[in-house]
């Protein structure tokens, strides 16, 4: 393989990866928008944000199905979550 072939083969591999980076970006985009926060359904340390006075944000429950961290689940499922403590809620518990 020659030097030009080489940078050929280089750049293509930069684009590559760029376009990956950029589709990865707009699916992201588009699987949020098809998401809703869900209140009271996360277990201690794992919900995505929104965990009251105190905490920074995504992990920082300290119970399990705490009222006031959420978690992101599919549009439309929230109020279908079941818990031992009752189902999700799209408002704060």
């Amino acid at each position: 393989m020659n030097d030009r072939q080489k940078l050929a083969t280089v750049i293509l591999a930069v684009a590559s990866i760029a376009s990956g980076a950029a589709i990865a970006q707009d699916k992201g985009a588009s699987i949020k928008g098809e998401r809703e926060k869900c209140y009271g359904i996360s277990l201690a340390g794992q919900n995505d944000c929104a965990a009251g006075a105190g905490t920074s944000c995504a992990g920082t429950s300290k119970v399990n199905y705490q009222g006031n961290a959420w978690k992101y689940v599919a549009k439309g499922t929230c109020t279908t979550i079941k818990t031992p403590t009752g189902v999700g809620s799209l408002k704060p518990i």
